[in-house]
């Protein structure tokens, strides 16, 4: 690497990018497979006393759970990653030849943070929209060969769907998904200007409506009234059977778009949801910069030769990912259960270690 060159990357830093990344895929790769041989362990009995076929177990439930224990372990074994690299690289005196050759030590961080952007953007797709598409598809499994099917016990269900209507059914079954004795008011300066009522509401998951079945249509216009009775009518109300089946609510299977359209939902409707949907929003947006600050982190305490050699460094680097992990843990909760804001939750945490980063890229060999 000479002193000079305008190349953004160099053979260096490629020779870098691709030793952290092979080690990164090697370790996450092999943490799945021991966590989807414990959980196999754990779960096969179900599977045959449910007559779950093989092809199912492998395709339906493990392929699509791997990407979500690599999105949850991503973090720990990319810093592992880095911290192993490097010091590999400072223990073969390497690390000292390029910083030797006059290349300053925020230079030689340059592919490590590509190597981190690239992995974090990766994370951001599989959090956002993979992840939840392949979670839907996880529970079909669960509840089929895993798990007893729900069933919806709750009766009196009443649920706000837009800002001046209001739903309510007696009972709903989550396994027809019919809603039993269903109306819908709707209001205009606090009174009902128009009332649906059915015996029964059938969900049409093609086209997202309701089918009434036995309707009977209210409208009242001042001191006008209008009545209508029909046997089946179309009605789209916004609602999905997800709404009605609470016990049933999982934040981890909406892509982005759908947890901003729930989000936006559960705020109209006052849920006590919404703090839970935030925290979510921002752990997907924010928690991939943690790749970064991780990546520095990593790479200042590598970068000197210790007593202890690479044993020491990956002992420190865990320790202070594991720290990290634990502290976001912990605001998330308050978030959650607490007064603390959600996007202050997700976002001090980085802060606090945004600042560490900074502090040892200034103590770092020049």
């Amino acid at each position: 690497m000479k002193k000079g060159k305008s190349y953004f990357l160099n053979t260096i830093d490629w020779y870098i990018i691709k030793k952290v990344l092979a080690t990164f895929l090697v370790s996450i790769l092999l943490i799945d497979l021991v966590i989807i041989i414990i959980d196999l362990s754990f779960k096969i009995d179900d599977f045959i006393d449910h007559q779950a076929p093989f092809k199912a177990i492998i395709l339906d439930y493990y392929l699509n759970l791997a990407p979500f224990y690599t999105n949850q372990f991503g973090h720990l074994f990319f810093f592992i990653s880095i911290v192993f690299v490097t010091s590999r690289l400072t223990t073969r005196s390497e690390i000292i030849s390029i910083l030797a050759a006059g290349i300053s030590f925020r230079r030689l961080l340059r592919p490590y943070i590509v190597s981190a952007i690239f992995v974090g953007v990766l994370m951001l797709y599989l959090s956002n929209f993979l992840i939840p598409q392949l979670n839907v598809k996880r529970y079909d499994f669960e509840q089929t060969y895993y798990r007893n099917k729900y069933t919806n016990f709750q009766n009196n269900i009443h649920i706000q769907s837009a800002s001046n209507k209001q739903v309510y059914v007696q009972r709903y079954d989550n396994e027809t998904n019919i809603g039993y004795l269903f109306s819908e008011e709707t209001f205009k300066d606090k009174s009902i200007i128009k009332k649906i009522t059915a015996e029964e509401a059938k969900y049409d998951a093609i086209s997202n409506d309701w089918l009434l079945m036995n309707y009977t249509i209210r409208t009242i216009d001042n001191k006008e009234e209008n009545l209508e009775r029909g046997s089946t009518m179309r009605l789209h109300t916004g609602l999905k059977p997800l709404d009605f089946n609470t016990k049933l609510f999982k934040v981890d299977v909406l892509d982005f778009n759908e947890l901003n359209k729930t989000i936006d939902r559960e705020t109209m409707k006052g849920s006590n949801k919404v703090a839970e949907l935030l925290i979510e929003k921002y752990q997907r947006l924010f928690n991939p910069i943690a790749f970064i600050i991780l990546t520095i982190i990593g790479v200042t305490l590598s970068c000197k030769k210790k007593r202890g050699g690479m044993g020491a460094n990956l002992a420190l680097g865990i320790a202070l990912a594991f720290v990290l992990i634990l502290l976001m843990k912990v605001m998330v909760a308050s978030a959650t259960n607490g007064n603390l804001l959600p996007i202050l939750g997700v976002t001090i945490p980085l802060i606090i270690f945004s600042f560490i980063a900074v502090f040892l890229i200034k103590k770092a060999p020049k």
